[in-house]
């Protein structure tokens, strides 16, 4: 039930014909006693209408409802553009009966072209008829694009710890922090839920994503918006499969109260870590075109910049990516794409292992290449800077023919 998951929420997702088929409307509604909200958002300069939007509305810590589309992004269209998600705002709080000031809108899709608002009105009018708390699956379908499955995640924390949806092996992102420890039920339990799409332009800052997380903890806003932060730090803004930066991304944090529970600040940012770390490996795993995925571990970095920047060269280098592709442990071209950064290193003391296999050390041959096996779908590369303490993982996809072909062809 993802986004239901949680008390306190109703959700829904329809057709409005936004798309040619399929569902495409979102709406997400917070029925809690309270009513507070943080939010994260594309650091793009381009910033699509509802983005905008949102900025405004969340600056208080408060959301009541938040509405997605899928079939456009309501970007770089100008003034009528963001009249258009004024205007959808404005609709959805005179259907809901709130104020428009504490409804989020978020949308994807093409870049460039109005949306039918019309359609996107009718939508709401469906969606607030349908809303339910059964009703997160079919709101996390309603936001997809080019994704082929939805996203969504759960989480329990208060009373047993969390206890997160599983994951295969070849998409496991996990929290940077331990699994959240039993309070021995001092505070009672709580869920996180969310849903998520993406599976082009991710890249970091964010991915091209839609998120909404939702918890029915009592949280203050300012504690909502750094937890949100610091996961979303570690889990999202370490995907970069393509180096494609969205004018759309949004990850948005409500928390209606609904089960009393007043978790302490740690234990509840590790739960939300561990759902947003679920959801970024389902957005990995669904990359567009993708055949492998990719964990490049950076270690022994003199900060962690230093080992986010040295991962982030390696998962935007195109070669490299086409020798993951290729089943090739290339390590020559991970030096190359090292040596582009301003991280702290000396060359000669460098080392790369692909999948456990020591195939570059100290900055020259290491074992033979061959004793790499690379025919699994998951492949880890792991890079020793030899200069400090500091680790970061960066994860990324191989580059393939299908990707190409998809995103030639996305906007006919």
């Amino acid at each position: 039930m993802s986004v239901t998951a949680a008390k306190g929420f109703r959700a829904a997702g329809v057709a409005a014909g936004i798309k040619d088929a399929g569902l495409d409307v979102a709406l997400i509604v917070n029925d809690g006693p309270t009513k507070a909200a943080a939010a994260v958002f594309t650091r793009n300069r381009v910033k699509a209408a509802p983005v905008l939007w949102s900025q405004q509305v969340v600056n208080d810590g408060r959301l009541d409802a938040v509405v997605l589309n899928s079939g456009g992004a309501n970007a770089c269209t100008g003034a009528e553009g963001f009249r258009d998600t004024h205007a959808t705002a404005e609709h959805a709080a005179a259907t809901l009966g709130i104020s428009a000031a504490d409804v989020a809108i978020c949308s994807t899709g093409l870049i460039g072209v109005r949306l039918r608002l019309e359609a996107l009105r009718g939508g709401v009018d469906k969606a607030a008829a349908s809303l339910s708390a059964a009703g997160g699956d079919d709101a996390a379908v309603a936001i997809l694009t080019t994704d082929t499955v939805p996203k969504q995640a759960v989480a329990v924390g208060g009373t047993s710890g969390p206890s997160g949806r599983q994951r295969d092996d070849d998409r496991a992102i996990p929290a940077s922090g331990p699994a959240a420890q039993t309070t021995g039920g001092e505070v009672g339990g709580y869920t996180v839920g969310g849903m998520a799409k993406g599976a082009g332009m991710l890249a970091p800052a964010l991915a091209t994503m839609l998120v909404v997380l939702t918890t029915d903890a009592e949280v203050p806003a300012a504690d909502l918006d750094r937890a949100l932060r610091s996961a979303t730090r570690r889990t999202f803004d370490r995907l970069d499969s393509d180096g494609c930066l969205s004018t759309n991304d949004t990850v948005l944090l409500l928390a209606s109260g609904a089960s009393g529970a007043r978790p302490p600040y740690d234990e509840f940012a590790r739960v939300v870590e561990e759902v947003c770390a679920d959801l970024a490996a389902q957005l990995l795993s669904d990359a567009e075109g993708a055949s492998k995925t990719i964990a490049i571990e950076v270690s022994r970095a003199a900060t962690e910049a230093d080992a986010v920047t040295v991962g982030r060269a390696i998962a935007r280098n195109s070669l490299v990516k086409c020798a993951i592709h290729g089943e090739d442990p290339n390590w020559g071209r991970i030096l190359a794409a090292i040596g582009t950064t301003d991280a702290a290193f000396e060359p000669e003391r460098l080392a790369v292992a692909v999948n456990g296999v020591w195939v570059c050390r100290d900055g020259g041959i290491g074992e033979p290449r061959e004793l790499a096996d690379m025919s699994t779908r998951h492949v880890t590369i792991t890079v020793d800077l030899a200069a400090g303490d500091a680790t970061a993982t960066v994860h990324t996809t191989d580059l393939t023919a299908a990707y190409v072909h998809e995103n030639s062809a996305y906007s006919s």
